[in-house]
């Protein structure tokens, strides 16, 4: 059995202004972090022996996971398109909308579209590459919206949309 993983398509490169903002002040604070992580670093390599010194690994891995996600962010912020408008018609679903969804039982779900990099289960923000809102683009409320889950298909009406 091979490991090899075809490459993920690439996400997106739409974002909204609190997310870009939000990528940006995480990008500021991880080369603060790191300024401390390295000045950690180097007081544990100076206490010797590097082999079994455990405060100089930890750092060492410390400092690997911020480097390869600065690296990634400098990568990506460039890249991004903001979104700073609100589309001319507010009656359907485009990129940034909050959209209300009820289920067939009358119990709703908010979700708000937004990038690939600033999806968040815990705030209802899903990405625009997910299934859910490719399937949620261009309605309108009261159109009724078939998902495919990994549960089976589960169908929704569109209740409310905002921005």
């Amino acid at each position: 059995m091979s490991r090899y993983r075809p490459p993920q398509p690439p996400s997106s490169l739409y974002i909204t202004p609190e997310g870009y903002t939000a990528l940006d002040d995480e990008l500021k604070a991880l080369w603060k972090r790191r300024h401390d992580v390295v000045a950690a670093l180097s007081a544990a390599a100076a206490e010797g022996d590097r082999s079994e010194n455990a405060e100089y690994i930890y750092r060492k891995k410390e400092l690997r996971g911020i480097d390869r996600r600065i690296r990634y962010l400098q990568k990506r912020l460039p890249d991004f398109k903001v979104v700073h408008n609100k589309p001319a018609t507010r009656d359907r679903i485009f990129f940034g909308a909050w959209v209300t969804l009820e289920n067939g039982d009358g119990s709703e779900v908010t979700y708000r579209i937004v990038g690939a990099d600033e999806t968040n289960p815990q705030r209802g923000f899903i990405s625009i590459d997910s299934p859910v809102a490719r399937t949620l683009l261009k309605k309108a409320i009261n159109d009724e919206v078939r998902v495919k889950t990994p549960s089976g298909e589960q169908c929704f009406i569109v209740s409310a949309i905002r921005y």
